[in-house]
């Protein structure tokens, strides 16, 4: 059993990165966001408006990890553990 989840380590900390990655690029959109909002409130539409661009790129990269990354390494690790 231990040299299992020894040989595991490695996918184990590789699916916490993926995980950090997405939950951390995800709250890095939400401020992102959340700054867009508060310039375009204060007048300038065009820097708002990029700006919210880049909340969204932030998000789309975040569903990537987890949905490219994440899912499947999970679904890897299941199996081992399976077995």
């Amino acid at each position: 059993m231990t040299t299992t989840l020894l040989e595991l380590l490695p996918e184990l900390l590789e699916l916490l990165v993926f995980g950090l990655g997405s939950v951390g690029l995800s709250v890095a959109g939400l401020y992102i966001e959340r700054f867009a909002l508060a310039t375009v409130e204060s007048g300038h539409v065009k820097l708002g408006a990029w700006i919210g661009f880049m909340g969204v790129m932030a998000f789309y990269f975040a569903y990537l990890m987890s949905t490219d990354k994440f899912r499947p390494k999970l679904a890897a690790v299941r199996r081992r553990l399976a077995e």
